[in-house]
């Protein structure tokens, strides 16, 4: 695999450090701050919010600025977004530096996805994006265990200062590393937009959107699965999300494998139909603890395994625009973790049922399996019809 690849993969861990490292850490944030907890809250949901618009708005808007050029002022500006914070007196302050740091990480991000699907060669490229997103999901993972560590020891500002530490190597090792990307093709922005009539990438954004909402129905609300089935205290459940973090870590590798052995659109449809039913047989799995260990690391394998696929298979349908696409692929992740969490918690305000959310996140992975046949079902038409005209000529 090509080295830069994992330069790129390491600067993916260190941009998406800042989602979700306050989430373990908000009640320090909101004492010291002198905000609710549910105000500190919006730290997160903003973030989110900002980070799924900004991807294809900015990547549209530096359409014609040389790749690692871009890459690194973007880093730079998400450093200083990092510092802001760390400087930040008030909550509105904060709030301002989490907007900016949103902004440039939603950049880095679909940068990073795109500079790889670039530099590899095409029967390479749905690993090399695996890896990217094992970088992407270990730092989701990593994050909140990770910001409550330095809390305890240093205090909550010195989080961001560690992320700012972190953001100088990063670019550091991609001035020295990669070499200029060119722009490629570029197109104006209203036909960038046009690329959305395009419905066999809709749905398969759609089946991105509707997986991550299935998983985090059941996600958001895991420690009362836990205490509820397993009857677990905090420590067996921090074991628990330890084992399920290093589970999704590898899942993004094993996604990209997966697809370099058998076909993007074959892995799509593994993905997606395995994880479902992964959801579905969850509850039935708390009869044995080690069992549902095993089980429980199978889900979270699973759970970032759809990227990598999903990705080669938006560039192969759509070559030119395809830069665009991985940036709204890539938000749609992000609504998908946002409707998800909403979902998860209105089934359990109406049924009272913690394995409701499972019923329930797996019929919306189906959503999201039916959206990847309809897309996969439009892509067989299209190769049909092209085939029956050139049988003609």
């Amino acid at each position: 695999m090509d080295f830069r690849v994992f330069i790129l993969a390491i600067s993916t861990i260190t941009v998406g450090l800042v989602e979700l490292i306050v989430g373990g850490i908000l009640p320090v944030i909101a004492d010291d701050l002198n905000v609710s907890i549910g105000t500190a809250g919006q730290l997160i949901t903003v973030y989110a919010l900002v980070y799924a618009v900004a991807g294809p708005v900015l990547l549209s808007l530096t359409a014609k600025i040389e790749r690692k050029k871009l890459y690194l002022i973007t880093m730079s500006i998400f450093l200083l977004g990092n510092v802001m914070t760390f400087f930040s007196p008030t909550f509105s302050l904060v709030m301002i530096a989490r907007v900016i740091t949103s902004m440039s990480a939603a950049l880095l991000i679909v940068l990073s996805l795109t500079i790889t699907a670039r530099i590899v060669e095409a029967p390479q490229r749905a690993k090399a994006l695996g890896y990217i997103y094992m970088g992407i999901s270990s730092s989701l993972v990593l994050g909140v265990p990770l910001g409550i560590l330095i809390t305890n020891a240093f205090g909550w500002r010195m989080v961001f200062i560690g992320i700012a530490v972190l953001s100088i190597g990063s670019f550091i090792l991609i001035s020295v590393f990669l070499q200029k990307i060119p722009t490629g093709e570029v197109q104006p922005l209203s036909a960038q937009l046009k690329a959305l009539g395009n419905k066999k990438i809709v749905f398969a954004h759609f089946a991105t959107m509707f997986m991550l909402a299935g998983h985090y129905t059941v996600y958001a609300y895991f420690t009362p699965f836990l205490e509820t089935n397993l009857q677990l205290n905090q420590y067996w459940i921090s074991i628990c999300y330890f084992l399920f973090g290093i589970a999704a870590v590898s899942g993004g590798a094993f996604g990209g494998g997966l697809a370099s052995w058998i076909g993007s659109r074959k892995s799509i449809l593994v993905v997606l139909g395995t994880f479902a039913i992964s959801l579905f047989v969850l509850p039935y799995t708390t009869f044995s603890f080690p069992f549902f260990i095993v089980f429980m690391m199978i889900w979270g394998g699973l759970s970032w395994a759809l990227a990598p696929p999903l990705q080669d298979y938006i560039i192969e349908t759509d070559p030119v625009s395809s830069d665009i696409h991985q940036s709204f692929n890539n938000s749609a992740l992000q609504v998908g973790i946002a409707i998800g969490s909403a979902i998860g918690g209105a089934v359990l305000s109406h049924t009272d049922s913690v394995n409701s959310t499972a019923t329930v996140g797996g019929a919306v992975v189906v959503i999201g399996f039916l959206c990847a046949v309809i897309s996969l079902s439009m892509g067989r038409n299209k190769a049909k019809l092209v085939q029956e005209k050139s049988v003609d000529i």
